[in-house]
């Protein structure tokens, strides 16, 4: 399928939030997330990052198990502007922490089951803490400049 090279993702997807919000987006074992509720949850992720400085540029890791919880965190990161880094947290804690250093990431979200594993970085963001659930669910302006990359 062609898609439009002046967007991002997180703009393509904020379209069929539009079209379907209450459809479901995502379904991961017994849980499932509408468009509409998963686009919420995102911007709520995405602006609580741009609060702690994720914009271009910005490295984030984001070491989680697959889950909505992942869905939720990539596109936070995606909405705020940043670029995200994958961690699979299975992986030796040594290794972890090399590629969080080589990468020089800045920010890291995982749950807290594998807070030790990733260490200190900048700044630990758990999302199973619920930090993000005060924050606003509207649709973060873009942070994104110049052009999209093509899917």
């Amino acid at each position: 399928m062609d898609y439009p090279d002046d967007r991002c993702i997180h703009e393509l997807f904020e379209e069929q939030v539009e079209r379907t919000p209450e459809s479901v987006a995502v379904a991961y074992e017994k849980q499932e997330l509408s468009y509409r509720k998963l686009n919420e949850r995102s911007n709520q992720l995405a602006h609580y990052l741009r609060k702690r400085g994720v914009g271009p540029e910005v490295l984030v890791g984001i070491c989680l198990e697959r889950s909505v919880e992942m869905v939720i965190g990539l596109l936070g990161i995606l909405k705020a502007g940043g670029a995200y880094v994958p961690l699979d947290p299975h992986y030796p804690k040594d290794r972890l922490a090399f590629m969080l250093k080589d990468a020089q990431v800045e920010v890291v979200l995982t749950q807290s089951r594998f807070l030790e594993r990733v260490g200190a970085v900048g700044e630990t963001i758990c999302l199973d803490d619920g930090l993000a659930a005060d924050e606003r669910n509207d649709n973060p302006r873009n942070a994104v400049w110049g052009k999209a990359w093509r899917i």
